[in-house]
Order: C-alpha cells, then sequence, then structure tokens
C-alpha cells in the first residue's frame, strides 16, 4: 500500500473521487466500502470498451493508495457536459440532442466481451433491499417479458459522465456497460434525468431541478428521431429499472423509485 498525499479532488460521484496522478494520467481513488472485485470489474469493463475503439480515457493500472484502491487512466482535458449546463443553462437543448446522439451512436455498436444486461437487471433486482418477495417476482416477471437484444449499452449515461473537450466529448465511468437492449438503456437514462439524486457536492442544485424536465423532453425526441422506436416498450421498460435502480440503495431516491415500481406493475 502507497501512502501520499494526493492534494485536493478535481471531480467526486458517489463512489469515487478523481485525484490528478503523473502527467498525463488520473487516478480514480474508489471510497472504502467499495469491494476489490467491483474496482477490478471496472478496470476489466474499460478496456474492453476502449478496445472496441469508443470515445473512453484509456485505463491503466490498478493501485491502492491510503488504504483504498484506485485505477489509473488517461487524463481527458474536459468539462463535464453538467457543468457546463449549471454555468450556461441556454445551451440546454443543444446539450440534450448532443447527449442523445452520443447514446444514438453508441447503440449501433456490439461489444460481445461484455456481460449481460439481462442478467445485471437481474441482480440488481434481487439487491433490492426496500422491496417485498413479492414485488420482486412481479418485477421480474416483467423482465423475462422484455425483448433482449445485444447493443453496446452504458448503464448509467448522463450529462455528469459526458466529458466536453477540444477533441469532441468522451464518455466516461463504464462500470455498468453491457451488452443488451438500447431502449432499457434509454429507459435507465430517463430515470436519471427525470429524478436521480445529483453528485454530492454539486451547487446549484436549484437550477438543475428547474430545468431537467425540459433537457429529458429534449433528449427523447432527438434520440427516436435518430432510432425510431416504441415508446411503449420505453414505459414497460421504467418498472424494471426503478426496481434494479432501488439495488443501489439511494436513499433520497427510494420512495420515488418505489411509487414508479408499483405504478408500472399496476
Amino acid at each position: 500500500m502507497t501512502i501520499m498525499s494526493l492534494g485536493k479532488p478535481i471531480a467526486f460521484g458517489r463512489t469515487a473521487e478523481i485525484y490528478a496522478w503523473e502527467e498525463g494520467h488520473i487516478v480514480k481513488l474508489f471510497r472504502d466500502w467499495m469491494p476489490a472485485a467491483s474496482v477490478e470489474y471496472e478496470a476489466r469493463i474499460a478496456r474492453v470498451v476502449h478496445t472496441a475503439g469508443l470515445p473512453v480515457p484509456a485505463v491503466g493500472e490498478l493501485v491502492e493508495i491510503n488504504g483504498r484502491l484506485g485505477l489509473i487512466y488517461a487524463r481527458v482535458h474536459g468539462v463535464s457536459m453538467l457543468e457546463i449546463f449549471l454555468t450556461k443553462p441556454w445551451m440546454l437543448f443543444r446539450f440534450a440532442r448532443l447527449l442523445a446522439a452520443l447514446h444514438a451512436s453508441m447503440h449501433a455498436s456490439i461489444v460481445p466481451e461484455l456481460p449481460c444486461q439481462r442478467q445485471q437487471l437481474e441482480n440488481e433486482i434481487r439487491e433490492a433491499k426496500t422491496l417485498s418477495a413479492d414485488t420482486k417476482r412481479a418485477v421480474l416477471k416483467a423482465l423475462d417479458k422484455m425483448p433482449a437484444d445485444d447493443r453496446l449499452c452504458h448503464g448509467d449515461f448522463h450529462p455528469d459522465n459526458v466529458l466536453l473537450t477540444a477533441q469532441g466529448p468522451v464518455i466516461i465511468d463504464w462500470m455498468n456497460a453491457t451488452r443488451g437492449n438500447p431502449l432499457s438503456d434509454v429507459a435507465r437514462t430517463s430515470l436519471l434525468l427525470s429524478m436521480g439524486a445529483p453528485p454530492p457536492g454539486r451547487s446549484a442544485r436549484w437550477r438543475l431541478e428547474a430545468m431537467r424536465r425540459w433537457f429529458h423532453m429534449a433528449y427523447l425526441k432527438r434520440y427516436f428521431q435518430l432510432r425510431p422506436g416504441d415508446r411503449r416498450q420505453l414505459t414497460a421498460w421504467q418498472p424494471v429499472i426503478a426496481a434494479a435502480r432501488l439495488g443501489a440503495n439511494i436513499t433520497e431516491e427510494q420512495d420515488r423509485l418505489i411509487a414508479l415500481v408499483k405504478a408500472g406493475l399496476s
């Protein structure tokens, strides 16, 4: 284990903090409650996605610093779409359309080395501590009825996971990437845009809450222009995705997610 001072983080989220590292690199230092298996899993997925030629940072070695596990990534010189949006809200529709275009382009790709989306959703649903056994069975039954696919899906695609750089957008945080149904992935993004809790420490939360509805609508409109699909199927995915999101046990989202699961099943 290495003991060192990393200074102040340059970014942070629910599961990790980002620090400057050696020239041209950063270290994503995971919080101490993150299991080693999860960190190793992210490293494998990041390498697979990068090898497929997608606009993602190259991943390096696994390190242990001050008792916490970290991953070395190539440094991307950019600012997240969310950060820019919070200071330039007049770019709302431009960014919503860009997010949709990136998502549609992603869903044109097939990366067979990725894990199965359906299995990952099932695992997350079973981890949802706030759902009764009967509700879990109902959700899993609904999942069984949904059409399968083999498209590249991010699993956590939202404006804070898109960095805008001089060379173009770069997509980060691929830990939940799978091969599966694109509309399931859109349903996840739709859920995050409409009701996801902002990352800790995020300023101007009131502005985000006020504008997210319009951003969400513009994103969906543009996505379905680029990849025409059945909006009824998107609606059918919502209770499944909400139940899977409950598996993350994010307290401030639980009541709304449970309501969405119950409404969707009824």
